[in-house]
């Protein structure tokens, strides 16, 4: 039996009915920007976040950008990110012409080390950005502490994220704003491309949104030097679908989650571990071992497909050259990217493909 790392069909035989009825609607409307099925998603997905605005845009990357932007951080700013994460959390700050300054993780639970966070602090840091990393909200509570400190805003990047909690409230009202990415693979994803912004400013939301409307507040009329960066009309309708359904598909990760962890018993793996005042989505179930190389050649060879989340950290990443990092600089973040694994995870996994993951890895 082959287990995939991710399969979508099981979540989306459930909605199909549903979302090919939907997409006759929208076309048949012949508006595919801007339009009802936008405005609707926007307002349901700020209630389920437990925030006033949300707006929608292109993906991911662009919804972090247009926070930053938004926030006039550019040229000579600094911007504070975990040194472990996707690269589009610091490409995000590249853009602005920031800098991105990296922050090392806890070997722990992966996020940001809030301790390490106020020594990376000068008259230049503008914000923090807080990833939320394969699931678990970062430690939300002393990063808000530090930003009052030092008048910081703080920035979600909750790509991963979908649904999870923080002391009861979901991510997406934690910090000033939040990015959400609604790539096809997130626990939350789209039928293509799509992302979103959301906050409790006002001020924010309208700014985000007109500069991802080519910085125009009303048509050929210009205030910024914008970008385009829109949610179309049918991935709004598409999410709004599977907007209704994530707290199902959330739960069935979790129990996925609670089979491994339970029943996976192996000295060569490290499991992760479950901060208390959180809610994990487990956008991601990461692992590490020091023989990761080993481990991952012998999943494939027992039919599990799996895979590495991020196997070059961002500092040593070519696109980074110019930021001079040594190899040892940030050790943590490095030790993570040569041993983390993360294994198959997705909704409707079936007690004999979850058994089979945990059978083989214990093996090994």
């Amino acid at each position: 039996m082959r287990v995939p790392f991710a399969d979508f069909n099981p979540m989306h035989k459930m909605i199909e009915t549903d979302i090919i009825d939907k997409f006759a609607e929208v076309y048949k409307k012949n508006q595919f920007i801007a339009g009802k099925e936008c405005e609707a998603f926007e307002m349901e997905f700020a209630k389920y976040c437990g925030a006033k605005y949300c707006v929608g845009c292109g993906n991911g990357l662009d919804a972090i950008y247009l926070i930053l932007k938004a926030y006039d951080i550019g040229e000579g700013d600094e911007v504070i990110v975990p040194s472990n994460t996707f690269i589009a959390t610091a490409l995000a700050v590249s853009y602005t012409g920031a800098t991105p300054v990296f922050v090392e993780p806890t070997l722990e639970y992966y996020n940001i080390d809030v301790n390490r966070i106020e020594e990376k602090i000068t008259s230049k840091t503008k914000a923090i950005i807080a990833v939320h990393l394969y699931g678990q909200p970062a430690d939300m509570g002393e990063i808000n502490k530090i930003a009052v400190k030092y008048r910081l805003k703080v920035i979600e990047d909750a790509a991963q994220a979908h649904g999870a909690l923080y002391d009861g409230h979901r991510t997406g009202s934690l910090g000033d704003a939040a990015a959400f990415s609604m790539y096809p693979g997130k626990n939350l994803g789209a039928l293509g491309d799509g992302g979103a912004v959301v906050t409790n400013d006002e001020e924010l939301a309208e700014k985000v949104r007109h500069l991802g409307n080519y910085g125009s507040d009303y048509k050929y009329h210009h205030i910024y030097k914008g970008n385009n960066s829109r949610l179309d009309e049918l991935q709004a309708a598409f999410l709004r679908i599977k907007l209704s359904n994530l707290d199902v598909w959330n739960d069935d990760r979790r129990r996925i989650a609670s089979r491994y962890l339970d029943s996976m018993n192996n000295a060569n793996i490290v499991l992760p571990q479950l901060k208390e005042n959180t809610e994990h989505v487990f956008h991601i179930f990461a692992i590490r071992s020091k023989r990761r190389d080993e481990l991952e050649a012998y999943l494939k060879e027992n039919g599990i497909e799996c895979n590495k989340h991020y196997p070059i950290p961002i500092h040593r990443q070519q696109a980074y050259k110019d930021l001079k990092f040594e190899q040892g600089a940030l050790p943590i973040a490095e030790e993570i990217s040569a041993t983390q694994l993360s294994l198959p995870m997705y909704y409707g996994m079936t007690d004999e493909q979850i058994q089979k993951v945990i059978d083989v890895v214990n093996m090994f």
